[in-house]
């Protein structure tokens, strides 16, 4: 099984997580969160990012570890970029919920598959909806019509 770590601007990271927990209850050993916060260096949030990383690894069964940043080219980029090893441990960035549900549901799978799964989930995640008319309005009656205009 592989293992998730969320890095995100401050509560992305843990407000994801929590979305994750409400449809996966039993994820939250293997899914865990850094919300990136304003005041805080790069490196010492990469530090962190190390510790939850090696916290993963550490727990029975994790063969691998998907870390889905939020922004390409931001500090949880960034970060995450100097943390992943593109073997055991690979980046997505452009994190969104259908993205990490998508990853929960196949962290089973080996980590290249989950790779792109998560990137499908995603991506298929995105889309315009088109506006319709609305659903609760009210049945006009025809002699009413005929009498609107009228005070």
């Amino acid at each position: 099984m592989n293992a998730i770590l969320l890095i995100a601007h401050a509560p992305l990271g843990n407000a994801l997580r929590q979305c994750a927990l409400h449809v996966f209850p039993d994820c939250a050993g293997s899914v865990m969160a850094i919300d990136v916060q304003p005041n805080l260096r790069p490196e010492e949030t990469l530090a962190a990012a190390r510790i939850a990383l090696e916290q993963l690894r550490q727990i029975d069964g994790i063969k691998g570890v998907l870390v889905l940043a939020d922004i390409f080219g931001a500090t949880p980029s960034n970060v995450a970029q100097k943390l992943v090893d593109g073997v055991t441990s690979r980046l997505i960035t452009g994190v969104n919920l259908p993205m990490l549900l998508r990853s929960v549901s196949y962290r089973h799978e080996p980590l290249d598959q989950l790779v792109s799964r998560a990137v499908v989930g995603g991506t298929q995640g995105v889309m315009q909806v088109a506006i319709t008319a609305p659903q609760q309005q009210p049945v006009r009656n025809h002699d009413q019509e005929e009498h609107d205009h009228q005070q």
